[in-house]
């Protein structure tokens, strides 16, 4: 069977690129893409769950919503668009978008839409990070 990880940016099968990859100690940065509106306090710590499990998977992943309530006010019309312009950069970044849960929040749409824009891998998983096709 074809592990997902062994297919090269453009979706083909590459195990001599991956095992080439993987004795540099490449890591693949991933966007982690959850809600945060809502009930924060439990969202944040999905996040942090989020986080771990793609740390465990071998990636770094990048968090904004462990990062930019701390520093940005959500309810800042104009701060909220900025944020969410610095989210957009960020993910331009990464290799992957790992989108988390069923609900998607108007955010999730955008950085999804975003991901598709630019041909980028979309993993979905559930809550409990089980990963589930769409």
């Amino acid at each position: 069977m074809k592990q997902k990880e062994w297919l090269n940016g453009s979706g083909y099968y590459d195990p001599t690129a991956y095992q080439a990859l993987k004795k540099l100690n490449y890591l693949p940065i991933v966007y982690i893409c959850s809600s945060f509106s809502g009930d924060e306090v439990v969202n944040a710590e999905l996040a942090r769950q989020y986080a771990h499990f793609a740390l465990e998977k071998g990636t770094i992943p990048i968090t904004p919503n462990l990062l930019f309530p701390h520093i940005m006010n959500d309810l800042d019309v104009e701060g909220r668009q900025h944020a969410l312009r610095v989210k957009l950069i960020l993910l331009g970044r990464c290799k992957e978008l790992w989108v988390f849960g069923d609900n998607l929040s108007e955010g999730m749409r955008q950085e999804i839409q975003r991901a598709k824009h630019r041909n980028m891998m979309i993993r979905w998983f559930s809550e409990d990070c089980q990963e589930v096709t769409r």
